[in-house]
């Protein structure tokens, strides 16, 4: 397996540690991100099972057990044939361990259903259902010396492929072929799951379009999510087209001035709503409040975005700037008619310092 097992092992005694503190008898882990956290390997459609006291078990599929054992580090390891068996299984774990109390995660990522959940309480309506989700993010959002080195070794690659980026574009070249061009160059490093978005026209986030090229004159907008043994770093770039216009340069000088604010100011102990202000207050001091998306940064990690999440969770803004943080600076663009002006890097917190990964 990628790394070594008796981290993933201690992951899991402190997860359960939060497990017994808050009255949860067990676990029932379905994303993918928490499950690599757990498990040590990307594993689709994972059921992941963890007591608060107990040894953890994992459910695959029929024919996947070997494998799956070399990958990753969890002894227990069941297979099932028919879905049926897999929620049997699971309702048989809660039962026969007197479960009163077990936690899901409530999030947006792939696997996390809703119709797992509902699912869930129908199987089992004798049991409390907990969001755990708080409780995975705890630890998480702080990396270990393990995680930080396979995100720096993402960065190396997300550089690779964002100079692609700068040699491909031209006039006529569809975001769809800019993206693949990216790709490519990013899974030959080693990349498993890269994620590259491009916009020729003002998106926030931009799945790539064939229909839509690159004008003349105007700018493109490429965001690359780079990963090293399921980490990730993330970085974005726009790169200007032929002469776009006068409100397109200052646009990328103010947003540089801002970003240059939000390293100055993004220290440990600093809560991150204090930096937001700071960056609001020069981007409408500068005339382009009107543009401005609020939100400048959110974590980085198993995801390409994830706690704490300034960008779409309002209260987590007021999460206070933490030591080995990863944190990508500065998220949102500014939303020109023109196009999407953005410059975004992944840098790592420390002490009196933010690492960079991919600036």
């Amino acid at each position: 397996m990628r790394g070594d097992p008796e981290v993933f092992r201690k992951r899991v005694e402190r997860f359960q540690e939060l497990l017994r503190e808050n009255g949860i008898d067990g676990a029932v882990i379905r994303t993918l991100s928490s499950f690599i956290y757990f498990t040590g390997t990307k594993w689709l459609r994972p059921s992941l099972l963890i007591p608060a006291e107990g040894e953890p078990v994992v459910y695959v599929v029929k024919g996947e057990e070997e494998l799956f054992r070399e990958k990753s580090w969890i002894e227990n390891v069941v297979e099932f044939q028919r879905v049926e068996d897999l929620m049997a299984g699971i309702v048989t774990w809660i039962h026969g361990n007197g479960m009163t109390r077990v936690g899901l995660e409530f999030g947006i990522e792939r696997d996390a259903y809703l119709i797992f959940l509902k699912i869930f309480e129908r199987l089992n309506p004798t049991v409390e259902i907990v969001d755990i989700l708080d409780l995975t993010m705890r630890l998480r959002v702080i990396k270990d010396e393990w995680e930080l080195e396979n995100i720096r070794r993402a960065g190396k690659i997300a550089i690779k492929g964002m100079k692609v980026a700068e040699e491909v574009i031209r006039p006529g070249i569809s975001e769809l072929e800019i993206a693949a061009e990216v790709t490519r160059e990013l899974m030959l490093n080693g990349s498993e799951n890269p994620k590259v978005y491009v916009s020729v026209t003002p998106r926030a986030h931009a799945e790539p379009f064939r229909d839509l090229k690159v004008p003349e004159n105007g700018v493109v907008t490429v965001v690359i999510g780079a990963d090293w043994n399921h980490y990730y770093a993330n970085m974005a770039r726009t790169f200007i087209v032929g002469e776009p216009g006068r409100r397109v340069r200052r646009a990328i000088e103010v947003k540089e001035e801002a970003y240059r604010i939000a390293l100055e100011e993004t220290r440990v102990g600093i809560p991150l709503s204090a930096v937001e202000k700071k960056i609001v207050a020069l981007v409408r001091k500068r005339g382009f409040g009107d543009f401005y998306l609020a939100g400048y940064t959110h974590g980085v990690g198993l995801l390409i975005e994830e706690p704490p999440i300034a960008t779409i969770v309002v209260p987590q803004r007021a999460q206070k700037v933490q030591e080995n943080m990863v944190l990508a600076i500065i998220h949102p663009p500014l939303m020109l008619p023109e196009g999407a002006i953005k410059r975004e890097d992944t840098y790592v917190v420390k002490k009196d310092k933010l690492e960079p990964v991919t600036a």
